[in-house]
């Protein structure tokens, strides 16, 4: 049985359709689903993240009104946000499984790349202390992504 946070995604994934570009009230969407327009916060800030592939826009004073922007993979765009994960708190894994599986999602790679690269990067694998595994993992991810993009240049 779908939650009502896979309700809410699937409302506006079906709003956005094949556009890139939609703007929605945050109050207008609560009402819609008889919910607090924290949920609606939730499901944006967890399943419309950049990890997800969107960017989301809003102001204050705006009545609530946010423009959610799908993104184009981007190469660089993905190196440069690794790099920040490098050099700041690292990678954890559900943020990895997240961008791995933007890439799956875009056929940048096949679905035996994604589990191989899943695998590789668990907590399990990584055989370093704690606190150097999200490091550690973003630097992995990172090369691997290079090479990737590379071979698709």
């Amino acid at each position: 049985m779908a939650t009502i946070s896979d309700l809410i995604e699937q409302f506006i994934k079906s709003l956005m359709g094949e556009s890139d570009t939609i703007n929605i009230s945050r109050n207008e969407l609560a009402q819609y689903f008889d919910c607090a327009p924290s949920q609606i916060n939730y499901v944006l800030a967890t399943r419309f993240s950049f990890e997800h592939g969107f960017v989301i826009e809003s102001r204050r004073g705006g009545g609530g009104f946010i423009t959610l922007i799908k993104i184009a993979p981007s190469y660089q765009e993905l190196l440069k946000r690794l790099d920040e994960y490098t050099t700041k708190e690292g990678l954890t894994y559900q943020k990895a499984v997240q961008l791995i599986k933007r890439l799956r999602e875009e056929d940048i790679i096949n679905q035996r790349e994604a589990e191989i690269i899943k695998s590789a990067i668990t907590d399990k694998a990584l055989i370093v202390p704690t606190d150097c595994k999200d490091i550690l993992r973003s630097n992995i991810l990172k090369s691997i992504f290079a090479g990737i993009f590379k071979e698709a240049n």
